[in-house]
């Protein structure tokens, strides 16, 4: 019997080998375990909520502790899953094959990236088991920095050493585009998960420090009293809020960008046709990262902001629409008369269309201040974030580990499993998350644990489909571990697609290239022939 060729995966099989591993492949699989971990973590706490709101008067918890249940899981799902899931697993393992380069420019770094988010990651455990936040994962002071009696500081500490992470991962993204690129891959012959994936990295870099040193800020206060957002204390509050969300709307492209560069993968792969406006959707990239930056002061609507400044990020709210437009209308033309197969990624790029065109337009719901007056603070904007992050960010990343997974792996998973469980994370989404939408337009506020008996049919209806969606995610968890010892063995390109990284052994080499590979044509140079063969 023959040996088994070397690759990145027995390349070393002792424990020592993966944890003081350099290879971006090697350490794309531990951010993968630890970030599905978290998932579920975060996952469960949502379950917990839903049950709780079966009844009006709340099933399970009182007010202090479901306080604790939705703060803990906006923290965990923000901070450690969705801003970090695609950048660190999808683009750790990605952005060096698909640029014809053996690793990242600083491969000890993305070693330290992933110790930094375990580090941080440990933390936020550590205060979730030990009693949790109860301040709203968006620590508003004077609360979080004066009042809550929860474990802010270890968690807020969590955030920073974790936002170092997020920091050096962007650099190494950068420095590795820029400066190791294949002869002849020009900027507008990268694929587009690139331009996208470098978009993600400026807003990395630019925007968490911000974050960074506002939760320093906030430790600040709450430890020695400085009086910096504490009116008591001659602080200002709306000062937190603007910091606080300078980063956190960036940081909601930061989860949708990585996305939409997956589906621009996945669309010309699965229609065998080239990408529709291809500089057009690698500008929109750039674009909304750019803008992300000028939109923050429309979650201050409420807050005293003045008319003038609401009418200003009002308008820029709409602007920055439009780049996040030009990519769905891209995609949708690149569909048009393509050959298109319906495999598993795919289901799972249309279902990010249409969820994530869902949770935009209600986005200029909430951008236009006399609406935004009406439903703020209410269900109708948590139905519109789970879309966007939910709906959009995880439909995305579930669409990518589809795609990419024979290359990960080395091996097929099971099909018709895969594509049954896209069609019911989709089905339960809907059912868990439109259903908000009603309930905060009739004026159901969010974070309380009990409600008026009328809204009681609608948030049935939510917890149902949750409970949907969790069958849905727990499945691609069953068939994909099985797939790594029973499934077929996956070919160097199972899908006929374009790019780099097909070109190496499923799954890859250490050194992922042995020659360095020449480019010399564009991004998804699809043809008829290649139709034939793959559909």
């Amino acid at each position: 019997m023959s040996e088994p060729r070397e690759n990145y995966l027995n390349a070393g099989y002792g424990l020592k080998s993966w944890l003081l591993t350099t290879d971006h492949k090697r350490i794309a699989l531990l951010y993968l375990i630890s970030i599905t971990l978290l998932f579920f973590i975060g996952g469960a706490l949502a379950s917990l909520m839903r049950i709780n709101l079966l009844t009006p008067q709340g099933l399970l918890v009182g007010a202090e502790a479901y306080n604790r249940l939705f703060t803990m899981h906006g923290l965990i799902m923000i901070f450690f899953f969705l801003i970090p899931s695609i950048p660190a697993v999808l683009g750790n393992f990605l952005v060096p094959m698909m640029i014809g380069a053996r690793d990242l420019a600083f491969p000890r770094l993305n070693l330290l990236s992933w110790y930094l988010f375990i580090g941080g990651s440990l933390l936020a455990i550590v205060s979730a088991v030990t009693g949790g936040v109860d301040t709203g994962w968006t620590f508003y002071t004077p609360y979080s920095t004066t009042y809550s009696n929860s474990h802010v500081l270890p968690m807020a500490a969590g955030i920073f050493i974790t936002g170092f992470s997020s920091i050096l991962t962007g650099l190494n993204f950068i420095v590795t585009i820029h400066t190791m690129r294949a002869p002849g891959l020009t900027w507008f012959r990268l694929p587009l998960f690139l331009w996208s994936t470098y978009a993600t990295s400026i807003i990395f870099i630019l925007g968490t420090p911000v974050i960074a040193i506002t939760l320093l800020l906030v430790g600040l206060e709450r430890i020695v009293g400085v009086g910096i957002f504490n009116p008591g204390l001659g602080g200002d509050p709306v000062l937190f809020q603007h910091l606080f969300w300078f980063y956190s709307h960036p940081a909601v492209y930061v989860m949708i960008l990585p996305a939409m560069g997956v589906v621009s993968e996945i669309i010309p792969c699965f229609a065998r046709k080239r990408i529709f406006g291809y500089s057009f959707v690698a500008f929109s990239s750039v674009a909304i990262a750019v803008l992300g930056f000028l939109v923050w002061g429309h979650h201050l609507f409420v807050s005293g902001q003045s008319i003038y400044a609401g009418m200003v990020f009002s308008f820029l709210s709409f602007l920055v629409a439009i780049p996040s437009a030009i990519k769905v209308f891209n995609w949708t033309a690149t569909l048009y008369k393509g050959s298109i197969t319906f495999h598993t990624p795919m289901l799972y790029a249309f279902g990010f269309i249409g969820l994530f065109t869902i949770g935009g337009l209600t986005g200029l719901f909430v951008a236009s201040l006399a609406v935004d007056v009406h439903v703020h603070d209410t269900y109708f904007v948590v139905a519109h974030f789970h879309y966007i992050m939910v709906g959009g960010a995880v439909m995305g990343y579930l669409g990518g580990i589809h795609y990419w997974w024979p290359k990960i792996s080395g091996r097929l998973y099971p099909e018709a499993w895969a594509r049954l469980s896209a069609v019911i994370i989709f089905l339960g989404f809907n059912l868990t998350f439109f259903p908000q939408f009603l309930l905060g337009y009739a004026g159901m506020p969010r974070r309380y644990h009990a409600y008026p008996a009328e809204f009681q049919v609608l948030n049935v209806m939510s917890t149902a489909g949750a409970s949907i969606l969790a069958v849905g995610y727990v499945m691609p968890l069953v068939y994909l571990i099985w797939s790594l010892k029973y499934g077929p063995l996956a070919g160097s390109n199972p899908w006929g697609a374009t790019g780099l990284e097909w070109r190496t052994p499923s799954p890859p080499p250490t050194e992922n290239f042995e020659h360095t590979p020449v480019v010399t044509e564009e991004a998804y140079a699809y043809s008829g022939e290649e139709a034939e063969q793959h559909v």
